[in-house]
């Protein structure tokens, strides 16, 4: 079994941690205007969208950011973890970087990354984030060395379905970067150590989510704050 390494705080530039912090910034905000109405986020995705559905998406079509070249979209299938759903948010043609054509999937206009799922709890708070394999949300398989690049280019930048919901996702992207190109290059190390070729590899409903991160945001930012205290104070010795 390959191991999910994630990237000691040492080894993270300056202007990574000022960017995790800044966007712990925009996370609390986001938290703070809804929960100021008795809100969330999970609500607000969920709002005037009738029953929830196992496996439906909702909103209804996803959400899309044409200008940006972003996509998600939030439901529940697991079983086997106590969420109450999560996101799966895309990256479409427009914001992936030229190269060769995807493994299997959708190409030219219709190419289409997943960069990373969300769980979240029944209070519509994030508990974890993971990585799939390809089938799960049939998208265009392309190596981490080609997703991880475009991570910044992932913003939702428009009021719909809820303009605090799209900031807090945009936010957390920034936010736990770090995580999030570890859970792609693992998901890279897992699908290359299964048993069979690679595309029936891509394709194996035995292997379904291939690597998994608890994550917290406010003990992020402690260990985030600690580390750039640190060198401040080594530059200052």
């Amino acid at each position: 079994m390959t191991q999910l390494h994630i990237p000691a705080l040492s080894t993270l530039t300056d202007r990574q941690i000022r960017a995790s912090l800044a966007a712990v910034d925009d996370i609390r905000e986001c938290y703070r205007v809804l929960e100021k109405a008795g809100l969330n986020i999970v609500g607000e995705v969920l709002k005037g969208q009738g029953p929830f559905y196992e496996l439906d998406h909702y909103p209804q079509g996803d959400v899309f950011d044409s200008a940006t070249a972003s996509q998600y979209y939030y439901h529940a299938h697991r079983t086997d973890h106590g969420e109450h759903g999560h996101f799966h948010l895309f990256l479409r043609d427009g914001a992936i970087p030229m190269g060769e054509a995807p493994v299997l999937g959708p190409v030219g206009k219709d190419q289409v990354v997943h960069l990373v799922a969300i769980s979240m709890d029944a209070w519509g708070y994030p508990t974890d984030l993971f990585a799939v394999n390809r089938w799960v949300t049939d998208e265009s398989w392309l190596p981490a060395s080609r997703i991880v690049p475009a991570l910044g280019r992932f913003e939702m930048d428009h009021a719909y379905p809820s303009w605090p919901v799209n900031q807090w996702l945009t936010a957390m992207v920034r936010c736990f970067r770090p995580q999030i190109e570890a859970l792609l290059k693992h998901r890279d190390q897992r699908v290359a150590a299964h048993p069979g070729a690679l595309q029936e590899t891509l394709e194996d409903r035995a292997l379904e989510i291939t690597g998994s991160l608890p994550i917290d945001v406010e003990l992020w930012a402690a260990a985030l704050a600690d580390e750039q205290h640190r060198r401040v104070a080594t530059r200052r010795a």
